[in-house]
C-alpha cells in the first residue's frame, strides 16, 4: 500500500447506490435480477455503464464480442493498463452482486481516485466482459476465453442461443458489436473483485478472501441408450431402462467425488428423457456432467474412474453409455506477486482475511493464462449465488472495493496528486 494514501477509502454509499441502481435493469419480483447477456436488459446496463465511465473521464472502447474497456489515462501511456472489473450479465434467476460488484467497484475505484486528484503511473482499464455466465450462449466466459486464445472470434460469433439467435445477431441488435479485434487492447495485469459464491468466508467470520488459485473444470455431455418398451408388459428382468441406469450413474458420480476427497466435486445439472411417456420404460436419456478440482491430477483420476464405473454399469444393465468431454479448463494458479499485493492491502486495512480457492470459474481464471491475474472475494449470505436470494452486506462490498483500491495503488503506482 502507498503509505501516503493509507487512509483513502472508497465512497461506500455511492458504491451501494450504484449496485442497487443497476439492479433495476432486469429486476425480478423476488428481488433478484434477470439480465441475460446481449438482451435488452443487458443493453440498458451497458448504456448506463458507458455513460458512468465517460462521466468519470474514461474513454470507452468495445471489441468485436462486445467487451467494454473504459480507459483511465496514466502518466506513462506507453505501458499497458492494469485491468480491473468483471461482468454485468446474470443468470436467469440471478442476484444483485454476482459480477456486478466487481465491475461497479472498479468504477468506484476510478471515481475515488478522481475525487482524491490521484494520477496513477500506469493507465487503468475498467472492463465489462461479455457473457461470463453462459446462461444464454455457450460457453461461459466466452469473451475472456477468446481474449485468452481459447476460441476464435468467428466461432463465438456463430454460437446460437435456444431460439437460434447467433451471438453476432444479438450484438448487432443491441448495438454492441464493436470494431476492435478481440485481444487488440492489451492489459498488463487483471484484478477481479467478486462475491465468494460459497460459504467459507461467512462461516469463518472473514471479510476478505485472497484468491490464490481456482478449480479446473471438465464438462461432459452424456447419453444413455436403452430400449423403450411397454411399462405394463415388460418384465423387470428384461428391461433396458435408461432412467434406472441413470440413477446408478448419478450415485456413482457422487461416490467418486467423495472418494477423491474435499478437493473434488461432481454435478449432474441437466437430464432429459427423450420421448418421455407415463407408460413407457425410458429408452433414451441425455445428461450433462460438471467435474471440478484445483488439482489437475485429480481431474485426470476423476475422468478415469467415471469411465470405468460407467462401463461396468452399462454392461450390467445392457444400456449403452456415452460420455463425451466437451470442455476442459485447467486449474488456475494466480500470479504470486498480485496475490501478495491483495493480501498486503487486506492486512494493512485491518480486515480479517484468508487465502482461498475459487470454486467457480471467472474471467480472471481465463486471463491468468495470458497475463498476471488475481481475485478478491467478499462473503455472500449463506454462500448463496445464482439465485434471487443472493445477498451481501454494504460493509463487505465496501471492504472488497477498498482492498481493490489499495491493490491498484500498489500495482499501478501514484505518479502525482493533481
Amino acid at each position: 500500500m502507498t503509505k501516503s494514501f493509507s487512509n483513502l477509502q472508497i465512497d461506500s454509499e455511492r458504491l451501494w447506490g450504484t449496485i442497487h441502481e443497476t439492479a433495476r435493469f432486469g429486476a425480478t419480483p423476488k428481488g433478484g435480477v434477470r439480465r441475460l447477456t446481449l438482451g435488452e436488459e443487458d443493453k440498458q446496463a451497458r448504456d448506463w455503464f458507458r455513460a458512468a465511465c465517460e462521466a468519470a473521464g474514461c474513454e470507452v472502447h468495445v471489441d468485436a464480442l462486445g467487451t467494454m474497456f473504459a480507459l483511465r489515462p496514466g502518466r506513462d501511456m506507453t505501458k499497458p493498463p492494469l485491468g480491473i472489473g468483471s461482468h454485468l450479465d446474470t443468470q436467469p434467476t440471478g442476484g444483485k452482486y454476482d459480477g456486478v460488484l466487481g465491475t461497479l467497484a472498479a468504477l468506484e475505484v476510478v471515481r475515488t481516485l478522481n475525487a482524491a486528484g490521484i494520477e496513477t503511473e500506469i493507465p487503468l482499464c475498467v472492463v465489462n466482459w461479455t457473457n461470463e455466465e453462459g446462461s444464454r450462449f455457450a460457453p461461459a466466459m466466452m469473451a475472456s476465453g477468446t481474449y485468452a486464445g481459447d476460441f476464435t472470434t468467428e466461432d463465438i460469433l456463430a454460437r446460437k442461443d435456444a431460439d437460434g439467435v447467433t451471438v453476432a445477431e444479438a450484438l448487432e441488435a443491441i448495438g454492441y458489436r464493436g470494431s476492435e479485434a478481440v485481444g487488440a487492447r492489451r492489459l498488463g495485469a487483471f484484478i477481479e473483485l467478486h462475491i465468494e459464491q460459497g460459504p467459507i468466508l461467512e462461516a469463518e467470520g472473514k471479510t476478505i478472501g485472497v484468491v490464490h488459485n481456482g478449480q479446473g473444470i471438465i464438462w461432459y455431455d452424456g447419453r444413455l441408450t436403452g430400449f423403450a418398451s411397454h411399462a405394463g408388459t415388460t418384465p423387470m428382468p428384461l428391461r433396458r431402462d435408461a432412467l434406472a441406469t441413470f440413477a446408478e450413474v448419478v450415485l456413482a458420480v457422487e461416490r467418486i467425488a467423495r472418494e477423491l476427497g474435499p478437493e473434488a466435486v461432481g454435478t449432474i445439472g441437466e437430464a432429459t428423457i427423450e420421448n418421455a411417456s407415463r407408460n413407457v420404460v425410458p429408452g433414451d436419456l441425455t445428461f450433462t456432467l460438471d467435474v471440478r478440482s484445483a488439482n489437475a491430477a485429480t481431474l485426470d483420476k476423476f475422468d478415469i474412474m467415471l469411465r470405468k464405473v460407467f462401463e461396468e454399469i452399462a454392461a450390467r444393465r445392457k444400456v449403452a453409455v456415452e460420455l463425451n468431454q466437451v470442455w476442459r479448463k485447467e486449474p488456475t494458479q494466480f500470479d504470486a506477486k498480485l496475490v501478495d499485493a491483495v493480501e498486503a492491502a487486506a492486512k494493512e486495512l485491518g480486515y480479517g482475511y484468508r487465502r482461498i480457492t475459487s470454486g467457480a470459474g471467472h474471467d480472471a481464471c481465463n486471463l491468468a493464462t495470458v497475463m498476471p491475474a488475481a481475485m478478491i472475494f467478499v462473503p455472500c449470505k449463506d454462500g448463496v449465488s445464482h439465485n434471487e436470494l443472493e445477498d451481501a452486506t454494504q460493509a463487505d462490498c465496501a471492504a472488497g472495493a477498498n482492498v481493490l483500491l489499495h491493490t491498484v495503488l500498489a500495482l499501478a503506482g501514484v505518479a502525482n496528486k493533481r
